[in-house]
């Protein structure tokens, strides 16, 4: 008998000490919202819209004030976030184009993929291979890889985006689990539920979406599911189901929100909140960022209620700058939005939380990047990165705690074609070939972008183009051509970006 209790007791202090060497790693959460601006939210300003939830994230954390992301569209930037590479490394330089997959015939793939293949687009049409170069390529590694090779359960939930190839797909990047869809957008609800208002836009970006008159292709682990949920709701629910599920091990969950892209649909009870402003799409854009602030609220609360807050690294940020052209938000005092390397396309909100590791409340002045999520999640797990890889985030975690004192980044680029831009210290370099513009900028004494040096600062520019030829010497050659260009009205003036 005594020697049964013994037993019993070696056995329950082994599992209980298995269970805590197992959550000595931190935990590690990266929430991503989709075309959220940067003074979208209302710890960066925004008046309108209460964001309390993510806000909460400042509070405990560290809010990043010149946070950037590495492209202003949705595609490029998450591909850069979860290899920590400059896409532009590998040729992910443009907008990965959407494949209707899902629930579509074989018949139905094929002949997308020939239409695609006149194109110049697909190179393979075999069932059992379908290569397809707009994507990760198979040779990039991803967080969750390295995450999961050690030890770390993980989950994507919300928009991929990232390619639909055999070899792109969440399950053969890392993740045990993918609750979303694979495109670029789709909608939020049935379209004309009585739960929910919709508002259509007039613009090309948006009609294509309302066409398909249903959610963009659901799957849970590959496999098609029917949902009648608002979907900013069920993503967050998603999420805290799998902290549930997971929490006595080492977790890495992605949550790639779609919120607030376009279309815009949002509750009606939300929708009502905003009755006092006059434009209809400001109201459910302010409803859908309210929406996904009550998403990111289920997922704090979740690690609250089962302690796993105290041992978790939280990222919060966006994937691009505020859409412009859809009239519901014009991201001033910045110059620009989505689509663009005016700091309105490329500056969002950004915001790290790690309770006793990150002073509480506390801001960040130096710039910084998305690409640094990578690496300041891998040395928060105590994980080295892939020795063959040229990766160009750093560890932020030092930075912010003041343990060092000089900048994360002297310098970070941004190229998407022929439109380009450069920060070096303060100065600014935006290039757009195709329009034949240069502009300087000063974003120390200018950080809307109104003032251009170039005429006054000529050797700055030379310094900066140099600094720019030399990065992109580095470079790979994209591995499609861009979709399309699309003309944007940047206050007095149209551009073309190529997307």
């Amino acid at each position: 008998m005594f020697l049964r209790v013994i037993v019993t007791f070696l056995l329950a202090f082994s599992v209980n000490a298995n269970m805590l060497q197992a959550q000595q790693k931190p935990n590690i959460v990266v929430i991503l919202a989709d075309d959220l601006g940067y003074n979208d939210i209302s710890t960066y300003g925004n008046k309108l819209v209460p964001t309390p939830h993510i806000d909460s994230l400042a509070m405990s954390g560290v809010k990043m004030l010149n946070g950037y992301c590495t492209s202003p569209i949705c595609s490029p930037s998450r591909a850069a976030i979860l290899t920590g590479r400059y896409q532009q490394r590998f040729g992910f330089e443009f907008q990965e184009k959407d494949a209707p997959i899902g629930k579509l015939s074989l018949l139905q793939e094929k002949k997308f993929y020939k239409r695609a293949h006149k194109e110049g687009d697909i190179i393979d049409l075999s069932r059992d291979s379908v290569v397809v170069p707009n994507g990760l390529p198979k040779d990039e590694i991803t967080l969750a890889q390295v995450l999961k090779k050690n030890g770390y359960r993980t989950a994507a939930i919300g928009k991929w985006n990232l390619g639909v190839a055999d070899y792109q797909l969440p399950d053969a990047k890392g993740f045990d689990y993918f609750y979303g869809f694979y495109a670029a957008a789709g909608l939020y609800a049935l379209e004309k539920d009585s739960t929910i208002v919709d508002q259509h836009i007039d613009d090309i970006l948006d009609k294509p979406t309302w066409f398909r008159r249903k959610y963009s292709a659901l799957v849970r682990n590959g496999k098609p599911v029917d949902e009648t949920e608002y979907l900013t709701t069920k993503f967050g629910e998603e999420a805290v189901a799998f902290i549930e599920q997971n929490k006595n091990d080492p977790f890495f969950l992605y949550v790639p929100f779609n919120a607030p892209h376009t279309p815009f649909q949002a509750p009606k009870d939300i929708v009502a909140k905003f009755a006092n402003i006059a434009e209809p799409q400001k109201q459910v854009y302010y409803a859908m960022i309210t929406a996904l602030d009550n998403a990111v609220g289920k997922i704090i609360n979740k690690l609250k209620e089962t302690g796993l807050d105290k041992n978790t690294l939280i990222i919060f940020t966006s994937d691009n700058g505020g859409a412009t052209y859809t009239t519901a938000t014009d991201n001033e005092p910045l110059k620009g939005g989505k689509m663009c390397e005016f700091d309105g396309g490329i500056k969002v909100p950004y915001i790290m939380s790690y309770a006793e590791k990150i002073p509480a409340g506390t801001t960040y002045q130096s710039p910084v990047s998305t690409l640094d999520i990578f690496s300041t999640a891998v040395a928060a797990a105590g994980i080295a990165s892939p020795v063959d890889k040229v990766y160009d985030g750093v560890n932020l975690l030092p930075f912010v705690t003041g343990e060092k004192s000089n900048v994360p980044h002297d310098i970070l680029y941004w190229r998407n074609g022929y439109s380009k831009a450069i920060r070096k210290g303060d100065y600014k370099l935006y290039i757009n070939e195709r329009d034949k513009v240069e502009y300087l900028y000063d974003l120390s004494k200018d950080p809307g972008e109104h003032n251009d040096l170039s005429a006054t600062l000529p050797d700055k520019v030379t310094d900066l183009k140099t600094e720019l030829n030399r990065w992109e010497a580095t470079l790979g050659k994209p591995l499609w051509k861009s979709r399309f260009h699309f003309r944007l009205k940047v206050r007095d003036r149209y551009y073309m970006f190529p997307t």
